[in-house]
């Protein structure tokens, strides 16, 4: 007996071991196996089984490691996609859906139980409004006749798309079916986790990567053994072992987050909706400000659209208001963190004892340090970006690669004592808080204040015990949580991602706007949102300002149109790294050159990278963009498998990548 086996390494193709006849019958799809593989041990994941092989000299496998199998059939064609859809191999989309501890052939996973008896007793689902119960009934009709559709719940912030989420998985469960919750950011796991247990109790697991590696192993086992049938997490969560699944969700769809940025590089919600595919499952993509690709399939039919307009108890969206920044710096003649209107409503906010949320989605204390005789600006060495200023360790910090160095007193180029610090991030714009109002309980959330474990808890739970006044934030704060005590939500600078090289841009500034502002208005109180910006008549700003989604998606779907992007047109971009400029741009060119023959395929670059280097390689990109209904190219495969890209140099395929 011959067994087809896949392993974990970038190589796109399958490996043949034959079977010791003392191993014959604990062989089956599916399984792991430990086998040789030049001088190292490995473990190898069985794939296929045949009686023969062309491949002379045959090794061995060693052990069969499980009893029953750790990928079915559906997780099976579904790696297998996910390998051929973004060009990585079988075998690292196979290890990318499993727990480390079963990549590492540590584990023997338990057999699952029969189906469980018990009958799912839901605890009260809450009453909908008309608009909800109208969204809700045509998605339980599917999930009743087992019609797999793909919804997107287009519901403005505080609509109620978690009740909703939550009904639909009772139902689900009423039917046997299980259900994957995917939220895009870790931070709200928590939130969104106790509410989701306090409606299903032990039919939930969390997955994440902020638990250990124990703890992650043994949800999972939950789940595949059928103890659990709801699994909430981000988006490796949609690897989740459930059987009968009935139901996907996505909250947040249009979050970049459901991207991952290594290898294998899927995009969570065009996996979910595969999974769902091969599952005869429902999806559902919920978000007040849906994707402009997800939006477009919505309004051509391939999904079913439906909506929430209204928020619930009929509460109002907050007022917002535009500080132009430009005539605040003519009036005052410097730059300052906060607008004369949002300081004095900072303090009415402290006055009155409600609660405030500050957003700036950039980290650290300024954003660089220069020299005001000469120009020159402090750089990372291994990555040519701009380095940053941190003041709780007092050194600049490169947000790449991490490296940091001490503050210089004189400038290395020309010797003037003339450094200055410049731009703002968190740290400084928590400090200047602590200054005006020192009697303000603050607290800020970003990835250097939630490094360590349950930092992300303690600071929501303190926030929300109403220990905390004020809370300054990236876009950690911008979505998913509902404090209703917060009556002010301010917006320090809304220009962080406008200017950005990015053709999807104007959508971030737009979504975290209107996801940040959707943070104020949750309670009974008036709540108001102040914008500081210095596009004050910028369609995003604006349609933001509105919370007109439609105005916004009416424009920017026109100007994609008009450059030929996404959704209009597919891209896939090629990265090559090397240890000098020259290697990557060579390697570059030669790719540029073979992609040229692709016919009806058009070819962008090479350029080198906006960030031309990071961790000491240089990067140049390449970019393919084709019409969505011709597919890939029958030749593309062959064209990367066999392009040779140099010595020293390295190629990354993205498929579908978030930014330009």
């Amino acid at each position: 007996m011959i067994v087809e086996v896949v392993v974990g390494l970038p190589i796109d193709k399958t490996f043949h071991y034959s079977v010791p006849s003392a191993l014959k019958d604990k062989i089956g799809i599916g399984k792991r196996v430990w086998i040789p593989f030049g001088p190292k041990r490995l473990v190898g994941y069985i794939v296929g089984l045949s009686e023969t092989s062309d491949i002379v000299n045959i090794k061995e496998i060693e052990d069969v490691i499980d009893e029953n199998a750790v990928l079915d059939d559906t997780m099976l064609k579904l790696t297998r996609w996910i390998s051929e859809y973004y060009f990585c191999s079988w075998g690292e989309a196979v290890e990318t859906s499993l727990p480390a501890t079963l990549r590492k052939g540590k584990t023997k996973i338990r057999p699952r139980k029969t189906p469980q008896e018990k009958l799912y007793e839901p605890s009260s689902d809450l009453k909908l409004t008309d608009q909800q119960d109208q969204a809700l009934k045509p998605i339980l009709e599917d999930l009743k006749k087992d019609h797999p559709h793909i919804y997107m719940l287009f519901g403005i912030t505080g609509s109620g798309k978690t009740e909703l989420y939550l009904q639909a998985i009772s139902f689900a469960l009423k039917q046997g079916k299980s259900s994957i919750v995917l939220v895009p950011e870790i931070s709200l796991t928590p939130q969104t986790t106790q509410r989701f247990k306090s409606r299903f109790g032990d039919e939930v697991s969390v997955i994440h990567s902020r638990l250990s590696e124990g703890v992650r192993f043994r949800e999972w086992q939950r789940a595949n053994e059928g103890k659990s049938r709801v699994v909430i997490g981000p988006r490796s969560a949609i690897f989740s072992p459930l059987k009968n699944l009935g139901l996907i969700i996505l909250d947040e769809e249009h979050e970049t987050s459901y991207k991952q940025e290594d290898s294998p590089r899927y995009h969570a919600r065009d996996v979910a909706i595969k999974r769902a595919e091969l599952s005869k499952a429902i999806v559902i993509l919920g978000s007040a400000t849906p994707s402009l690709e997800s939006y477009h399939n919505a309004d051509n039919g391939e999904y079913k659209l439906v909506k929430l307009t209204e928020r619930i108890l009929k509460r109002p969206l907050p007022k917002v208001k535009i500080v132009d920044l430009r005539k605040a710096i003519r009036q005052r003649r410097r730059v300052a963190v906060f607008s004369t209107m949002l300081q004095n409503d900072l303090y009415k906010t402290i006055t009155e004892k409600k609660q405030a949320i500050l957003f700036l989605n950039r980290r650290g204390f300024s954003t660089h340090l220069d020299c005001k005789r000469c120009g020159f600006v402090m750089e990372c060495k291994k990555c040519k970006s701009v380095l940053v200023y941190h003041s709780d360790t007092n050194k600049l910090t490169c947000h790449y690669c991490n490296r940091k160095v001490d503050v210089p007193k004189i400038c290395p180029s020309c010797k003037s004592a003339y450094m200055k610090f410049f731009g703002l991030g968190t740290q400084k714009v928590e400090s200047e808080l602590h200054r005006l109002f020192p009697q303000a309980r603050i607290s800020r959330m970003d990835t250097d204040s939630t490094s360590k474990k349950g930092s992300h808890e303690k600071i929501l739970e303190d926030f929300k015990d109403g220990k905390t006044d004020i809370i300054v934030g990236t876009q950690m704060i911008a979505k998913g949580l509902d404090f209703p005590q917060v009556t002010l939500v301010g917006v320090v600078s809304a220009d962080t991602s406008l200017n950005l090289p990015d053709f999807r841009a104007s959508e971030r500034t737009f979504d975290l706007l209107t996801q940040v502002a959707g943070r104020a208005g949750r309670g009974e109180e008036i709540s108001e949102v102040i914008i500081q910006t210095y596009a004050p008549t910028h369609y995003a700003i604006v349609s933001a300002s509105r919370h007109d989604y439609e105005t916004f998606y009416k424009k920017e779907i026109q100007t994609r149109r008009l450059l030929g992007f996404p959704p209009y047109y597919k891209i896939i971009k090629f990265t090559f790294k090397a240890s000098t400029e020259e290697k990557a741009q060579k390697a570059a060119e030669g790719l540029s050159q073979k992609l040229k023959s692709l016919k009806g395929f058009s070819v962008i670059g090479p350029a080198p990278s906006p960030i031309i280097k990071v961790r000491g390689r240089f990067r140049w990109n390449v970019f393919l963009k084709f019409k969505p209904h011709k597919g890939f190219p029958l030749q593309l495969r062959s064209i990367i498998a066999e392009f040779k890209k140099g010595k020293g140099a390295f190629m990354v395929v993205d498929v579908d990548p978030i930014s330009g």
